[in-house]
């Protein structure tokens, strides 16, 4: 469209006779343009567009809700919106989310560089969640990672304790197809219980036994400075950002079924951001620098979680309680989690093998579990109160005798 001092230009020039070539080249425009308004002496008017709908639009409400919960991640927002029906790209999307994200100002650190199989990365994560009647829940995720191919393991439980810690070590290695030959751990617990004067590790003795079983060499990062296991501590951020904003779950089999779905469709096929490969494809090239795990019998002991029977023959694991023979009341057993089940030893010998519960405070009882009751509460008969009474000897008197001493 003309401005105003070109359109009262191009009337001058064709009132003093000025061709249409000469007025389109004077005034920068095509011939056809020209003559467009000179067959309309009138001032054209600007036609008003319609404002463009935006692909996003329809998603504002989800969007505003998510960030309000927290959540802020595009990638994830943007897995959420396809699902959906979202049609737009990344980029609208991540000009939207801006402005509502915080600022985040990351320490400069040096990166360590590992061959393959050398090393892995262990952390704990605590998530929390909301309970259908407003109160907050807590759930830790084991984390580890492979140094080199940045492949990702994770497993939810409900405590993080020394017999969680070891089962997920080994459902990491199975995971993985094998042992790397060291891994980087923080400060905690389950790990090392302190240091002495000279600063040495005084390590967890059951986890020092099962590192020594399986060939791996722990080491300790700096107290104080989590920089020095960044790989984990990166991938932790990656578990708290993309798949944990995405999950709702019903039990922990529920969510752990969601979380191998997460690393094997999301986590480890995704273009790493620092190898510029996917992880799954690394770690294929790994796998032939790993240890193989021991074999089974070797595992076992590390496999049990020790639990005391109550007085009624039931042990109480994971919020429900499961049954053993009678005579085994008042002593330490151990349980021993399966896929579908839940196994009762003691020492080598299987008591009880019982369906996982369905619900919490469900009771399972083995069959039998009371015949050796009454034996094992049996008592000793009472004899006779006479029994313990020593015989005495009485004389015998005459009553005239006791009406003597009787005083008048």
């Amino acid at each position: 469209m003309l401005r105003g001092g070109n359109l009262k230009a191009m009337y001058e020039m064709h009132g003093d006779g000025v061709s249409i070539r000469q007025m389109a080249k004077a005034l920068g425009i095509s011939r056809n343009t020209v003559r467009k308004y000179l067959r309309d002496p009138g001032i054209p008017e600007m036609r008003v567009r319609s404002p463009r709908t935006s692909k996003l639009a329809p998603f504002e409400e989800h969007l505003e809700q998510r960030l309000v919960e927290g959540v802020d991640n595009c990638v994830v927002l943007l897995r959420e919106l396809r699902t959906m029906g979202y049609t737009g790209g990344y980029t609208i999307l991540k000009e939207y989310v801006k402005p509502f994200r915080r600022p985040r100002q990351p320490d400069a650190t040096m990166r360590y560089e590992t061959e393959p199989g050398e090393q892995a990365q262990v952390d704990w994560v605590l998530l929390r969640y909301r309970l259908p009647d407003g109160r907050t829940g807590r759930v830790w995720a084991f984390v580890m990672v492979m140094s080199w191919s940045r492949a990702i393991f994770v497993e939810f439980v409900p405590r993080a304790d020394e017999a969680a810690f070891l089962r997920c070590h080994v459902q990491a290695f199975a995971f993985f197809g094998g042992v790397p030959t060291k891994i980087l751990y923080d400060n905690a617990k389950v790990v090392v219980l302190g240091r002495d004067a000279q600063g040495r590790p005084a390590w967890n003795e059951r986890f020092l036994d099962f590192s020594l079983r399986l060939g791996f060499d722990a080491r300790l990062c700096h107290p104080y400075r989590p920089q020095t296991k960044g790989r984990v501590e990166s991938g932790a951020k990656y578990v708290r950002r993309n798949f944990w904003p995405t999950v709702r779950f019903a039990d922990f089999d529920d969510l752990n079924r969601q979380a191998m779905a997460w690393m094997v469709g999301v986590a480890n096929i995704r273009i790493h951001g620092t190898t510029g490969e996917r992880p799954v494809d690394r770690l294929q090239r790994e796998r032939p620098r790993l240890r193989e795990l021991p074999e089974a019998s070797r595992l076992e002991p590390f496999l049990r979680e020790t639990r005391k029977v109550q007085r009624d023959g039931f042990v109480s694991w994971e919020g429900a309680f499961y049954g053993v023979p009678a005579r085994y009341a008042v002593t330490g057993v151990q349980v021993r989690p399966r896929e579908d089940t839940v196994e009762i030893w003691s020492g080598d010998r299987l008591l009880a093998v019982h369906p996982k519960a369905t619900g919490r405070r469900q009771r399972l009882a083995v069959p039998g579990q009371w015949e050796d009751m009454e034996a094992a509460d049996a008592r000793p008969a009472r004899e006779p109160l006479a029994s313990f009474i020593p015989e005495v000897e009485v004389e015998e008197r005459s009553l005239e005798a006791y009406e003597a001493v009787l005083v008048p």
